[in-house]
């Protein structure tokens, strides 16, 4: 029992430093990528810090399963170089001993990546998209720079202004064209400024201009002289966001049975399931033989992940293009891969595997 208390803190301890190590890489990444959309003009540059959290919690499940598979490969793998394997098999005890410990460590943090995956992970989506929906709103309704034309984010609006009253209250000279049905309708005016009605909608009230509007299948041309004249902005705020299999909460995906939805339901149960997996197929895949170098079962680990990673993959494809079922999608990766475990465990007991011939 000492011994194994010992190897579990060892466990953690090695978890955290690698969790760390993925989180900083995964941080760094992320942070690249949002300042080079801030760069280009796609995010405001106030809005990259709580885009990279949004970000950070959405990825937190799979490299909480990846450092709890790498310490777990790590640390027995130190167990069978320092000969501290050598001892646990000298006391009677066989390898399938370690399937205990590992799961007394790994269960906790299934259970928290489960909890990630069903619940945060789609939060922080949804509000990654919502917080995007707010940015674009605000930069449609009232990010206009005086002497600049301003398109609006659907394309079917541009703005001029020459100039902004102080108080940022009113603008002059004010310049409005906009494509709608198919008929195109250019807005001038003297003075403008904006409301917000009772229901939440914006509105640019123009007041002392002319308004020109023209049929694309028709010479007629309409002139419309006005002392107010009010156009209402078509922004995500008025039509709300379209929610998305990735970004709805666990109990409203559930009921919905559609291939597209059915497949975010597989990943996300296959996350929690495959870091069990992985936990103890990394028990069998840490044996170092030290005439083979200490880097070769590292490198059947990071091929065996790669392999369950892609199957996962190929697997949720199907399932939301409906070439196969959710429950045959959902098993039979796992299965597969559990398959291997008593294969694996049986080349490392046996005294003659299907790898070690008698001569």
């Amino acid at each position: 029992m000492i011994f194994q208390r010992a190897v579990r803190r060892e466990f953690a301890h090695a978890a955290s430093g690698i969790f760390t190590a993925l989180f900083a890489i995964m941080v760094t990444t992320q942070l690249i990528r949002l300042l080079n959309e801030a760069a280009q003009g796609g995010v405001a540059p106030d809005a990259v810090a709580a885009l990279l959290g949004f970000a950070s919690l959405n990825y937190l499940p799979p490299l909480l399963s990846l450092s709890m598979f790498v310490a777990i490969l790590l640390t027995l793998s130190r167990c069978y170089r320092d000969s501290e394997m050598v001892v646990w098999f000298s006391s009677g005890l066989p390898l399938t001993a370690w399937i205990r410990p590992v799961l007394v460590f790994a269960i906790p943090l299934v259970a928290t990546i489960a909890a990630l995956s069903f619940f945060l992970s789609p939060w922080a989506v949804s509000q990654s998209a919502e917080y995007r929906g707010k940015l674009s709103i605000r930069k449609d309704a009232g990010e206009v720079s005086p002497g600049t034309f301003h398109e609006s984010s659907a394309g079917d609006r541009v703005v001029f202004v020459e100039g902004i009253a102080e108080d940022t209250s009113q603008v002059r000279n004010v310049f409005v064209s906009e494509t709608k049905e198919g008929r195109v309708g250019v807005t001038m005016a003297v003075t403008g400024h904006q409301e917000i009605a009772a229901n939440g909608d914006r509105f640019i009230v123009l007041q002392d201009g002319r308004r020109y509007e023209l049929a694309s299948a028709s010479p007629e041309l309409r002139i419309l002289e006005y002392v107010r004249y009010a156009v209402r902005l078509e922004t995500k705020e008025a039509r709300g966001i379209t929610p998305t299999p990735k970004s709805m909460p666990l109990r409203e995906l559930l009921p919905v049975d559609l291939p597209a939805y059915r497949a975010e339901l597989l990943w996300r149960l296959s996350i929690p399931c495959s870091a069990v997996v992985m936990a103890l197929l990394a028990i069998p895949l840490s044996f170092v033989n030290p005439r083979a170098g200490r880097s070769a079962n590292m490198l059947l680990a990071i091929l065996v992940y790669l392999i369950y990673n892609n199957l996962l993959t190929i697997s949720q494809g199907w399932v939301a293009s409906g070439k196969v079922s959710f429950p045959v999608g959902l098993m039979t990766v796992h299965l597969l891969m559990l398959s291997l475990l008593p294969l694996l465990f049986y080349h490392r007991i046996a005294v003659h595997s299907f790898v070690r011939l008698p001569r």
